[in-house]
């Protein structure tokens, strides 16, 4: 989910022509070249994106593939920026689908073929329709702990209600150990113990919550969302994270907590890809804690990449973006390097070759297993997902309720946004 700037102006020139999708067609051999909106991470480097679409060119004759690669965190934000000035993407990476479905901007996948291959095909589609093929999950988020560090603070075992999870930090903080890492400065990272309470409390009790907002019969100022958010301030207060947290950004929130300055850690499963596989016995994950100690798994299930609906070639678009979604390679790197749970049809994790830690597989298993599974709460990419500019709302939120005790005034934030964004 992350950075890197691309030259957009070297393009302007040759995407005016084309309207609203930078594809072009023609020339001697009939080909196309078509535009892939993609983003950059410390597992998910230009290396991986350029091997993925090079397998997936091989496999479209008469296709080539230019990347543009999003500037920040926000790739919906700059999909429209693209979209703005005529230069929309003919295939785009993890967007939210229905920021754009909605526009008419997106080219659904034939349900068959999506059937066929995925073990939820419905699991990201938006009103009935799947924009983004159900390639992979995650759990957003689960919460990392050094087992050192628990042993110091004679922690004997993770905790299981928010209470235990309370008395932890209390321990931890006496012991002398930071008791949770937070990576403040990246308004997506900052959100992550938010989203995670959010889920267990709100969510975990009413699955439903996101869309009866949607109709207008809840609001973020209800009494249980804020007592959910009375929680995360009670660990700002309490001391819970390190001293200038919301100065420390997101990769340095990793090298933190992985070099042993925190004992614990909120964040999305793609961390899994992080864990340092020198000593990756010495970490465990759990879920947020709840009141009653029950299991509640912030699920997410993403995908690969949108189809443009007015990409002058809509079956190499297609082809491709099939191909680059069933290439088991992409899986490899995705499970090993990004955190990523497979969904793929008939495959087990040896299928795909992969090494991978204790951790990653005891955090799989709560995909594999019955359990409470909600929508991680500003996550999810189906029916589930809230509005356009809602995320940045609540990154912007968490934010400031670091530093502010005005609950209700960052909720009324909340609710005048969602209002407005769904007039």
């Amino acid at each position: 989910m992350r950075r890197k700037r691309p030259t957009v102006v070297c393009l302007a020139a040759a995407l005016a022509l084309t309207g609203c999708s930078a594809a072009s067609t023609g020339g001697a051999k009939g080909g196309s070249t078509l535009t892939y909106l993609t983003f950059e991470t410390p597992s998910l480097t230009s290396k991986f994106w350029d091997t993925s679409i090079a397998g997936a060119e091989k496999k479209v004759p008469g296709v080539t593939v230019k990347k543009i690669v999003a500037p920040s965190t926000d790739r919906d934000a700059y999909a429209k920026q693209l979209q703005a000035s005529g230069q929309f993407p003919d295939l785009l990476q993890s967007i939210t689908p229905s920021t754009f479905a909605t526009a008419g901007l997106l080219k659904p996948y034939d349900q068959k073929w999506v059937n066929a291959n995925f073990l939820l095909p419905l699991g990201n589609a938006y009103k009935g329709k799947v924009y983004v093929p159900p390639t992979n999950s995650q759990i957003i988020p689960e919460v990392f702990y050094n087992k050192k560090l628990f042993a110091k603070a004679h922690i004997a075992a993770p905790p299981k209600t928010w209470s235990e999870f309370m008395a932890v930090c209390a321990k931890l903080k006496a012991a002398g150990v930071t008791p949770v890492e937070l990576g403040g400065g990246d308004p997506f990272s900052a959100s992550m113990p938010l989203v995670g309470i959010l889920s267990a409390d709100v969510l975990g009790k009413n699955p439903n919550w996101l869309k009866e907002r949607y109709a207008g019969k809840v609001k973020f100022t209800d009494a249980n969302v804020k007592a959910a958010v009375g929680k995360y301030r009670t660990m700002v207060k309490n001391g819970y994270f390190e001293d200038g947290a919301l100065g420390v950004k997101y990769a340095d929130s990793i090298t933190n907590f992985t070099s042993g300055k925190a004992a614990m850690y909120m964040m999305g499963s793609w961390f899994l890809g992080a864990v340092p596989k020198d000593h990756a016995d010495d970490f465990g994950a759990f879920l947020t804690p709840t009141e009653d100690g029950s299991l509640v798994v912030p699920f997410s299930v993403g995908g690969s990449m949108a189809i443009s609906a007015k990409t002058p070639d809509p079956a190499k678009a297609t082809a491709f973006a099939e191909a680059w979604s069933l290439d088991p390679a992409n899986y490899k790197a995705l499970i090993e390097g990004d955190g990523a749970f497979p969904m793929l049809k008939g495959k087990t994790l040896d299928d795909y070759g992969v090494n991978v830690t204790k951790v990653f597989k005891d955090s799989y298993s709560y995909v594999t297993r019955q359990n409470t599974k909600v929508s991680a709460f500003g996550w999810a990419t189906n029916d589930d997902s809230m509005p356009s500019g809602l995320n940045n709302a609540l990154y912007a939120a968490s934010q400031a309720l670091f530093s502010s005790d005005d609950v209700d005034g960052q909720l009324a934030k909340l609710d005048t946004a969602w209002d407005s964004a769904t007039k």
